[in-house]
């Protein structure tokens, strides 16, 4: 039996704002979300790459990671589903050449998590990998199923993040279409992202938005960063390097939510056993304290 690394976000060593993706079939592309400014450059064998060019994009991110000498930790890659005949492929080529993560897509549950965690501890052992050090983000809305069980996933080995998608629980429930007339998503896929944050939540785990498909619009991306960030979400996906440095700024806390959050801890911190305290007029008690702390942990302080 595997052992499972911390479930929690504090695991990791970086960031975990941006997370951009680029074809597993195309060095270029790979070499320019490397190289950005993303917290992870997420390299794709799955949507991104079509059937017959799989094996060449196996090849390509093995031999990607394999040149790169540091810097492994910020250089994911997404696999092809459990269901379906490639992941174990992914994964025997992939490893070798030892990537910073996993992103394990259209999972029906938790039970898809363990089983990959099999996987991946097999192929650390061979590959004189520390077993169990391979972190895991998984998209926990992709299928109809997998939203029944976004709670499920507190203490499941490797897990560090949740993120969800709307493209594929569209297919998965045989609608037309997953977007109101004005653009923003419907009911259900709301639903998705609520989901996702409540059980990354549950988990201890990072809530990581959903693409912005249209690239181009930034201030369109900036609002709705700004907004998920609000909600609880801690970072987004990308899918085009302009997306970046948006993504980035959105999820950093400013200065002067770093002052405020300084403020309020040490106002508690001064008033010990206090469970409600005046604050410029209003009434701070003891959750706006935990937000406080859990910004400046984000921060590293």
């Amino acid at each position: 039996m595997s052992t499972p690394i911390p479930s929690t976000p504090a695991t990791l060593s970086i960031r975990m704002r941006s997370w951009l993706f680029a074809p597993g079939d195309s060095e270029k592309k790979m070499a320019k979300a490397a190289d950005s400014a993303a917290d992870i450059a997420l390299f794709d064998l799955e949507d991104a790459v079509t059937t017959e060019n799989k094996p060449l994009a196996r090849r390509l991110v093995h031999d990607f990671l394999a040149s790169r000498t540091a810097g492994h930790e910020r250089l994911w890659v997404r696999v092809n589903p459990l269901d379906g005949p490639y992941t174990l492929l992914d994964l025997a080529a992939i490893m070798p050449a030892r990537p910073g993560g996993i992103m394990l897509p259209k999972v029906y549950g938790r039970q898809d998590v363990e089983r990959l965690d099999h996987y991946l501890s097999a192929l650390e052992v061979a590959n004189g990998i520390a077993e169990g050090s391979t972190p895991l983000i998984v998209l926990v809305t992709e299928t109809a199923q997998a939203m029944f069980h976004t709670g499920d996933y507190k203490g499941a080995p490797r897990v560090v993040a949740l993120t969800w998608g709307a493209e594929d629980l569209a297919d998965s429930i045989g609608a037309s279409c997953n977007r109101n007339a004005d653009g923003s998503y419907g009911f259900t896929y709301e639903l998705a992202r609520s989901m996702c944050l409540l059980g990354a939540a549950t988990a201890g785990v990072t809530a990581i938005e959903t693409i912005q498909g249209d690239f181009r619009d930034l201030d369109g991306l900036k609002v709705r960063a700004e907004k998920v960030r609000r909600d609880g979400y801690r970072g987004m996906l990308a899918i085009h390097p302009a997306q970046v440095d948006v993504i980035n700024t959105a999820f950093t806390p400013t200065q002067d939510e770093i002052d405020q959050a300084h403020e309020i801890v040490e106002i508690f911190e001064q008033n010990p056993g206090v469970g409600a305290i005046g604050y410029k007029g209003g009434m701070l008690d003891r959750p706006y304290l935990s937000r406080a702390k859990h910004l400046l942990q984000q921060v590293g302080q």
